[in-house]
């Protein structure tokens, strides 16, 4: 059995919304509603545990039953930082449940087939993160603002989510994080301290995180596009931009 844990109590003051920014629409539709029904199209997965800031598990809860076509699901209480809010999530996971998802409520744009290639890898290897090779160059820079370094970018990547556990991995890793104070910036870092190797499964570059507006902006551009596909996309772009240089030619000539 598979159990998905999605961590939705952040706030959202980069958002600037004033609320959680998982209660925001995209296309008419809220952001944690269409992340949820991407994992309610994956058979294997049979339980939904929504974790939300503290006060709104009764919003939440009367929302998600107007929604049809989820997974069974369970709204749990979060907590003050996102570990701590994922670790009440696996509270409420069913003990039958030997893989365990966790992914970003504000990234709604995953595809199923990344979902299912996650689960897949870490039925087979134990621990498997979705993640996508980095695109730019990275600097490390010091305190006083000062580059300190270039990491060669073919041994850097992008991490997303979902990350999946087998069972037996992920709770002692939050059980060990716990003891030892230990904050981590995603489940797999836990799970990295134990000793365990982390699969890394490529997804793709439009599983964004929605955090600002201008990712609103960009998600909203990538679902429209959704239908026809990224090369339509690209197809449209470049017509665009052949139609622009045209006419800048014939200016040309012209004088």
């Amino acid at each position: 059995m598979v159990a998905a844990v999605f961590p939705a109590a952040g706030q959202g003051t980069r958002m600037e919304a004033g609320c959680n920014k998982v209660f925001l629409e995209l296309m008419g539709m809220p952001i944690l509603v269409r992340t949820l029904l991407r994992f309610s199209n994956v058979k294997e997965i049979e339980e939904l545990i929504v974790v939300v800031a503290p006060g709104e598990e009764t919003h939440v809860e009367r929302a998600l039953r107007l929604v049809p076509g989820l997974t069974d699901w369970q709204v749990v209480a979060g907590s003050t930082e996102r570990q701590y809010s994922i670790e009440n999530g696996l509270k409420a996971v069913d003990p039958a449940a030997d893989i365990i998802l966790v992914h970003d409520a504000a990234r709604p744009l995953v595809t199923e087939q990344t979902i299912e290639d996650v689960i897949r890898a870490a039925r087979v290897q134990g621990a498997a993160i979705a993640a996508v090779p980095e695109k730019n160059t990275i600097k490390v820079v010091d305190d006083e603002g000062h580059v300190t370094g270039t990491p060669d970018r073919r041994f850097l990547w992008e991490v997303q989510t979902p990350q999946g556990f087998r069972r037996e991995l992920l709770l002692p890793a939050y059980e060990r994080a716990r003891e030892e104070g230990f904050l981590g910036t995603d489940d797999a870092s836990l799970v990295e301290r134990t000793g365990a190797p982390v699969a890394v499964v490529r997804s793709t570059y439009t599983n964004i995180k929605v955090t600002t507006p201008e990712d609103l902006v960009l998600a909203e551009a990538l679902l429209r596009q959704e239908a026809g596909g990224a090369k339509g996309l690209v197809k449209e772009a470049a017509k665009k931009a052949l139609a622009h240089l045209g006419k800048h030619f014939q200016k040309g000539r012209k004088v």
